[in-house]
């Protein structure tokens, strides 16, 4: 046998021309449902993941919220501070993972939901896929996942490369957070190829997206009506979410201001119908090449 005979051919394992191979069957999260929130960076996605974690407590359903992302503030609102990440207390052990109990990288926030930010390696010096991937195998060594009904990941920025699309390896349902304008439709148009190309080997399904920070969803509508994508919430560019992230607090712990009430509304009727999502079939938009992206919402 020649050495080229010996390296397996991986293109196409994890979507046209990719060189990743499949998750470790081990780390695979059952009986949960699984949801992974992606958009552009900035664009309300720990705001839209924690409040969403909430309306599901507030349905009786038992939470676990996992932050993926170095700056690791996915959570602290719910638990009203910043936590130590997975990676950290990694290392103060020095990966000795036998080491931790739960207690030392799960906090339980409102109502809860338990807490947990990955966190991810310094810039420049490694793959978030990695560290999502010993969260995981952290919360499975500790049973954690087995008294659990819902799973949020929320997730850096734009889907970029593999590890940043590591979190679809589990997801049930993707759930998009965009605005009503070209950037972050732009970006949302790439996460939706990017679940895609997992679909096809893992189960994961497109749900919709979320109009975060928008007064209008005109641009959003119009979007999604060309792909053939399902807009699922709107959540307009209100004061009650910026008090909110000032006080360290989700909005179901916010005094029954008027905007706060249509607020926590907005986000029941979201958990819901994600939670409802899972029985039946995902969305299946068509994304747009870029030219075509320009030409709907680009400037004249």
């Amino acid at each position: 046998m020649s050495p080229r005979d010996e390296i397996p051919n991986l293109r196409g394992l994890d979507g046209d021309g990719s060189v990743q191979v499949h998750q470790d069957a081990s780390l695979k999260i059952e009986g949960a449902k699984v949801f992974s929130v992606y958009g552009k960076g900035g664009i309300g996605k720990s705001t839209t993941s924690s409040n969403l974690s909430a309306a599901f407590s507030m349905m009786g359903k038992r939470v676990l919220q996992i932050g993926c992302d170095p700056k690791h503030d996915s959570t602290f609102t719910l638990t009203g501070r910043l936590q130590s990440t997975v990676i950290d207390i990694l290392k103060e052990v020095d990966f000795h993972a036998e080491e931790l109990r739960p207690e030392d990288y799960v906090a339980v926030g409102f109502n809860g939901v338990k807490c947990v930010e990955a966190g991810g390696p310094p810039a420049g010096t490694g793959c978030g896929g990695y560290v999502v991937g010993q969260t995981v195998k952290l919360l499975k060594q500790h049973h954690l996942l087995e008294d659990t009904d819902v799973v949020i990941f929320d997730v850096l920025g734009d889907v970029v490369c593999g590890g940043f699309a590591a979190p679809l390896q589990h997801a049930d349902r993707a759930v998009i957070v965009t605005a009503n304008d070209f950037d972050s439709i732009y970006a949302m148009n790439r996460i939706i190829a990017a679940v895609q190309a997992k679909s096809g080997n893992y189960k994961v399904q497109l749900a919709g997206c979320v109009a975060n920070r928008s007064r209008e969803t005109d641009e959003v509508d119009r979007y999604c009506a060309r792909v053939g994508f399902n807009r699922l919430a709107h959540m307009p560019d209100i004061d009650a979410i910026r008090r909110s992230r000032l006080k360290k607090k989700t909005l179901f712990e916010m005094d029954d201001a008027e905007d706060v009430v249509m607020a926590r509304a907005e986000y029941m009727k979201l958990a819901d119908t994600l939670w409802r999502s899972v029985q039946g079939p995902g969305s299946t938009p068509s994304p747009l090449p870029d030219r075509e992206i320009f030409e709907l919402l680009g400037f004249d």
